[in-house]
C-alpha cells in the first residue's frame, strides 16, 4: 500500500482511473475526440498550415480531452466531468482559436506581443501545466517548472551552470508563442507520425488484429515448455510492432496471456512480470517504434526507415533475452506447454485473421521505398479498412470506425502533452546553453574514458526513467547526455539509441514502473512485486546499448556483414549466459558461485577489445562444457514430475 500510494503521487492515472463518460457528457466528448480525428486527417493530408498553427490546434483539442476525461484529484466526480473540468476544457479550446487567429499579426510585427497575447499564453502554459500533471503525472510536470525557473533564475544558480538570466516576456514569448518552445519539434513530430500511427494502431485494434496476434502466438509457441509465457513474448512482440505503446501492449496482450500463464503454474506476480518486461520491448520493435523514434529522426535529420532498420537488431536481442529467461524459468520450475486441444491451429488462424497482417506489410513497403512514414501511415489506415471487409469475422462497421477514431485520440493524448510540456526542457535548454554545460560536465567526471561517460549517461536515463514515460525521458536525455557520447566519438545514431533504449526501460524501471502497474491489475498481485520481477526479467537486456556502442555495426551503421555476424553472435552468447546466471539453470540448477561465474562472462563480452570480447566467448565456451559434462540435475521438478514425486 506505502509503495502504491508512493506511484500515486507521481502518476496520478495509477490510482485515478481515466474517466468513461455515458451520457449528454460522453456524447459531448466523443464528438470532440471523433472531431479531433477528422481535423488531424486534414491537417496532415490537404490542410496547409504552418507548423505553430497545426501544433496550436493539437495542443489545444488533447488539453481538452485530458481536462474532460482525466479527473483533478481522487475525489472528483468519475462518471461525468466537473463544472471546473468543463471551464478548462472550453479555455484550452479558446487559447488554440486566439492563437490561430493572431499569429499572422505576430509574423507580421516580428513577434510584437500585445498584453493580451502575453496573457493568452501565460494561460496556455498554465493549462499545460494541470493537464501534464493530470495525465503523465507530477515529476515531468515539476521538472518542466523547474527548467522555466532556471531560464528566468539563472545568476542564482552555482558555478557553471549560472547564466545571465532572461526576463519573464522573453521567456513566455519563446515557449508559448513560437516553434521554440511548446509548439516546438517535439509537438510538431506527435501533431504529424505520432498521432496518426496511433490511429494505424487503434484501427487494427478495431479490427481484431490482435486476436490473430494472441492465436498466432499461441498456434507456434503454445504447447512448449512454459508455452504461455513465451506467448506472451511473442504477442507482445506482435502487438507492439504497431502500437509503440507499452502500457496498450499490456492492456491489449496481458487480458489474454496472463491467465494462461497462471493456469500452468506460474506464480502471479511472476505473470505478470513477464507480460510487463515483454510489453516494454514492444517500443524498440519496428516498423512503428512509438514517439521517440519519430523524434529521434527529426533530431538527426535522417529518413525513419533508417531508425527502423537500426532498431531491426535491439529488438531482436531484447526479445531473445526475455525469452531466455521465461524458457529457463520454465524448465527451473517444471513447468509444461498447454494441451493440444487448448492450442488453435496455424493453418485456421491464418485463414481466418491471417490478411490482417497486409496493412503492416504495406507500411514496411512503402516506409522501405523512401516514402515518408505519414505517407504511409494513411496508406495502411485505408487498407485496414479494404482489407478488413474482406472477411466476416474482421468488417468493420461505422461503430468500429467511430470506437477507432475515439480511442485513438484518446491514447494519443497523453502522449502529446508529454511531448508538449517537453518543450519547456528543450526551449530552456537552447536559451541557456544547458546542454554544453551538461555535455562538457560528463566528459569530465568521466575523466574522458567512454565506459564511465555511458554509466554516467546510462544512471542519468534510469533516475529519469523513474518518474517520466519513455518520451520524455528520451527527449531529455537525448537533449543533454548524447551529445557528450558523440563528443567522444560516438556515431550519432548509437549514441541516441543509446539513450532512446535507457529512456524505453523507464517502463520497467522501479518505483514508477507503468508497465508493471498495469500488468499487476490484470494478474491479481502486489504491484512492486511485479515490478521487481519485470526488472529481474528485463535485466539481460539492460547491457545490450553497451554492445551497440562498442559495435556500431549492430544498428547497420559501417555495415559490413561478416563483422556483424560476428558481433550478433557475440551478443547472443553474451545475454544467454547472463540469463543462464540470473535465473541460475540451464542443465540442472546452479549453485552461486556457478551463476556468478556465468554472469561474469556474458558482462565481459561487453567491452569494445575485440580481442577481450573473443576471450570471454571462449570462457564461456568451457564453462558451459563443464557444466553441460559434470554433475546430475539436483532433484529439479522435472526429474520429481518424471519420478512421481510431484504432480
Amino acid at each position: 500500500m506505502l509503495m502504491k500510494g508512493f506511484v500515486s503521487l507521481f502518476v496520478p492515472g495509477e490510482s485515478i482511473p481515466v474517466r468513461k463518460l455515458t451520457g449528454p457528457a460522453g456524447a459531448a466528448a466523443l464528438v470532440l475526440t471523433v472531431a479531433t480525428a477528422l481535423v488531424h486527417f486534414w491537417m496532415n493530408s490537404i490542410g496547409l498550415l504552418i507548423a505553430v498553427k497545426m501544433n496550436a490546434i493539437h495542443l489545444g483539442t488533447l488539453m481538452a480531452i485530458i481536462f474532460l476525461f482525466y479527473p483533478a484529484f481522487a475525489g472528483s466526480p468519475r462518471e461525468r466531468p466537473s463544472l471546473p473540468d468543463w471551464v478548462l476544457a472550453l479555455t484550452s479550446l479558446g487559447c488554440m482559436f486566439w492563437l490561430l487567429l493572431t499569429y499572422d499579426r505576430l509574423l507580421q510585427t516580428n513577434l510584437q506581443a500585445t498584453f493580451a497575447d502575453l496573457a493568452v499564453a501565460v494561460v496556455t502554459m498554465a493549462l499545460l501545466v494541470e493537464a501534464s500533471r493530470r495525465a503523465v503525472g507530477l515529476p515531468l510536470t515539476l521538472l518542466s517548472i523547474f527548467f522555466l525557473a532556471y531560464t528566468r533564475f539563472g545568476p542564482m544558480f552555482p558555478g557553471l551552470f549560472a547564466h545571465r538570466g532572461f526576463n519573464w516576456e522573453r521567456i513566455i514569448i519563446r515557449m508559448a508563442l513560437t516553434d521554440q518552445g511548446i509548439y516546438g519539434v517535439t509537438l510538431m513530430v506527435s501533431s504529424s507520425y505520432v498521432f496518426m500511427f496511433i490511429l494505424f494502431g487503434a484501427f487494427l485494434s478495431a479490427s481484431r488484429t490482435s486476436e490473430f496476434f494472441n492465436d498466432f502466438s499461441l498456434a507456434l509457441a503454445g504447447k512448449y515448455r512454459g508455452g504461455p509465457a513465451k506467448v506472451a513474448v511473442m504477442a507482445s512482440a506482435l502487438m507492439g510492432s504497431i502500437s509503440g505503446s507499452a502500457q496498450a501492449n499490456v492492456a491489449t496482450t496481458g487480458a489474454f496471456t496472463i491467465p494462461l500463464m497462471k493456469r500452468v503454474g506460474y506464480m502471479p506476480h511472476f505473470a505478470g512480470a513477464v507480460e510487463a518486461a515483454a510489453s516494454t520491448g514492444g517500443i524498440l520493435m519496428p516498423p512503428i517504434m512509438g514517439a521517440s523514434a519519430f523524434i529521434m529522426s527529426t533530431f538527426l535529420g535522417i529518413p525513419y526507415v533508417k531508425i527502423m532498420i537500426a532498431g531491426f537488431t535491439p529488438a531482436l536481442l531484447y526479445y531473445l533475452a526475455i525469452m531466455f529467461m521465461v524458457d529457463l524459468r520454465a524448465k527451473k520450475r517444471g513447468l509444461v506447454g498447454l494441451p493440444p486441444s487448448e492450442i488453435p491451429s496455424l493453418k485456421a488462424t491464418m485463414l481466418d485473421k491471417g490478411h490482417m497482417t497486409i496493412p503492416l506489410v504495406i507500411i514496411i513497403y512503402f516506409l522501405v521505398a523512401g516514402y515518408t512514414p505519414l505517407y504511409s501511415a494513411f496508406l495502411g489506415l485505408f487498407a485496414i479498412i479494404v482489407v478488413s471487409s474482406l472477411k466476416k469475422s474482421t468488417r468493420m462497421g461505422l461503430k468500429d470506425v467511430v470506437r477507432a477514431l475515439d480511442e485513438g485520440t484518446q491514447s494519443a493524448a497523453p502522449v502529446g502533452i508529454s511531448c508538449a510540456i517537453v518543450g519547456f526542457i528543450v526551449g530552456a535548454v537552447g536559451m541557456t546553453g544547458l546542454g554544453q554545460v551538461i555535455a562538457m560536465n560528463i566528459i569530465m567526471f568521466a575523466g574522458g574514458k567512454l565506459w564511465a561517460a555511458l554509466i554516467l549517461c546510462m544512471i542519468a536515463a534510469i533516475i529519469l526513467g523513474m518518474g517520466l514515460p519513455a518520451t520524455p525521458c528520451y527527449i531529455i536525455t537525448a537533449t543533454i547526455a548524447a551529445p557528450a557520447l558523440q563528443q567522444m566519438g560516438v556515431p550519432p545514431l548509437a549514441a541516441h539509441f543509446f539513450a532512446f533504449y535507457y529512456g524505453t526501460m523507464s517502463a520497467v524501471v522501479p518505483p514508477v514502473a507503468l508497465t508493471s502497474y498495469t500488468a499487476a491489475g490484470l494478474a491479481g498481485a502486489r504491484p512492486f512485486k511485479v515490478a521487481m520481477a519485470a526488472l529481474g526479467l528485463a535485466l539481460s537486456g539492460l547491457l545490450l546499448p553497451y554492445f551497440f556502442v562498442y559495435n556500431p555495426d549492430l544498428l547497420f551503421i559501417d555495415f559490413v556483414l561478416s563483422k556483424y555476424l560476428l558481433d550478433l553472435t557475440i551478443a547472443i552468447v553474451g545475454i544467454f549466459a547472463l540469463s543462464c546466471g540470473l535465473i541460475g539453470m540451464l542443465r540442472r540448477a546452479m549453485p552461486l558461485w556457478e551463476r556468478g561465474l556465468f554472469v561474469a562472462a556474458g558482462i565481459l563480452m561487453v567491452n569494445p577489445l575485440r580481442m577481450l570480447r573473443l576471450s570471454s566467448f571462449v570462457f564461456f565456451a568451457l564453462l558451459l562444457a563443464v557444466h553441460l559434462f559434470t554433475g546430475k540435475a539436483r532433484n529439479t521438478p522435472d526429474e520429481k514430475k518424471k519420478a512421481g514425486v510431484e504432480k
